[in-house]
């Protein structure tokens, strides 16, 4: 039974993967997120300064909820938007498993080039 929670959470945290950088893949939904970094805002202070519908604001915000990458917060009628924790958590750990192997294939490109140029 504990081996197969694992291998579930596992999976579940690959497709949580996926549909993060799915999601960033989009350049408008790359800069909604780069908004919500600066703070919490409603769809309306988002979509300022963007030639985006506000259907196509909402979808857009729907598909970075469903990747776990920001959140909401109901207040009365209102609706605000900020960046989820979590989210970014995901992503930090993801980059963490390469960030071992980059510094030595660079010194190992370095090292070809110098000899390159010998």
């Amino acid at each position: 039974m504990a081996l197969a929670r694992q291998i579930s959470i596992c999976l579940s945290i690959g497709m949580i993967e996926n549909d993060i950088f799915r999601a960033l893949a989009d350049p408008t939904r790359r800069a909604i997120f780069e908004k919500l970094a600066s703070g919490a805002m409603n769809a309306s202070a988002l979509r300022e300064g963007m030639q985006i519908s506000q259907p196509a604001v909402s979808q857009h915000l729907s598909v970075l909820r469903g990747a776990r990458l920001i959140r909401e917060e109901r207040q009365g009628r209102f609706v605000n938007y900020e960046v989820d924790p979590e989210g970014v958590a995901l992503i930090a750990g993801w980059l963490t498993k390469y960030r071992a192997y980059w510094p030595a294939r660079i010194d190992a490109l370095k090292a070809l080039l110098k000899d390159m140029d010998q």
